[in-house]
């Protein structure tokens, strides 16, 4: 299968799908699309609740693509691409409806990001986190502000640091980030299911008011990530990470 993006609009329930078939990866292209979609979905009056899910069984997001991380050659490039992940977390930030993650598995870097950054996120046994960015010779820097957010100064400083190692689906629910906890993905389908059901039925002005209020503080993020974006860009290209990431896509 190709990656993809996609949506659709049932009973008042907006859902999006992203698959890669490199463990859901996410190339630029892939960025972009995903941003597009919750900023279609955000504007779409028959959609009142937004589902953001991946395809597949095992990976929810694996970040960062390494094949366009090595390919990257100069600051600008650097730039758009980190400025990718930017977009997707502003783009579920401002969506004026709350947004349900679905995370079925293992989420690394940028996914870690992206379950952070959603209103209510569900996740199975299964849902490890990791932020590896340290390990290939960058860092969490646009993913960051949306973490810490979610989980607090000291588990996000743990997750930094600690980089090659994964903390438990178990450990990710106690810190805050996942706050639904299931043994399948089918039992998870169902919890997911009761929520936008009930989001679906709910008043879509007082759901955009109170999502406003829940992201106060965060009216800087527009530029604040883009210049994170930057930092990751101008460390892409450090004879350090390029090695780095080298190692690390042949270990894999």
């Amino acid at each position: 299968m190709e990656a993809f993006v996609k949506s659709e609009i049932k009973n008042g329930i907006g859902t999006i799908t992203f698959f890669h078939p490199q463990s859901n990866s996410m190339p630029g292209l892939q960025l972009r699309n995903l941003a597009a979609e919750i900023e279609k979905l955000g504007k779409d009056d028959n959609a009142k609740v937004i589902i953001l899910k991946s395809e597949g069984d095992k990976a929810f997001c694996a970040g960062a693509s390494f094949d366009e991380l090595i390919s990257i050659k100069d600051i600008d490039t650097g730039l758009k691409f980190f400025s990718g992940f930017a977009a997707v977390i502003n783009a579920m930030r401002k969506a004026p409806k709350f947004v349900i993650a679905r995370v079925q598995g293992k989420a690394v870097g940028g996914g870690v990001g992206i379950a952070c950054s959603a209103d209510y996120t569900f996740a199975t046994e299964a849902a490890a986190v990791k932020l590896s960015e340290l390990a290939v010779g960058i860092g969490p820097f646009v993913v960051g502000p949306a973490v810490e957010r979610k989980v607090g100064t000291s588990a996000f400083c743990q997750l930094t640091i600690n980089a090659t190692e994964w903390q438990s689906a178990q450990w990710a629910k106690e810190k805050g980030m996942y706050a639904e906890l299931f043994s399948s993905a089918a039992d998870m389908d169902k919890g997911i299911e009761t929520l936008a059901i009930k989001l679906a039925s709910s008043n879509p002005e007082a759901m955009a008011m109170l999502k406003k209020v829940m992201w106060e503080g965060t009216e800087n993020w527009d530029t604040l990530l883009i210049e994170r974006a930057g930092m990751s860009g101008k460390l892409v290209l450090s004879e350090f990470t390029v090695n780095a990431i080298n190692k690390f896509k042949q270990k894999a």
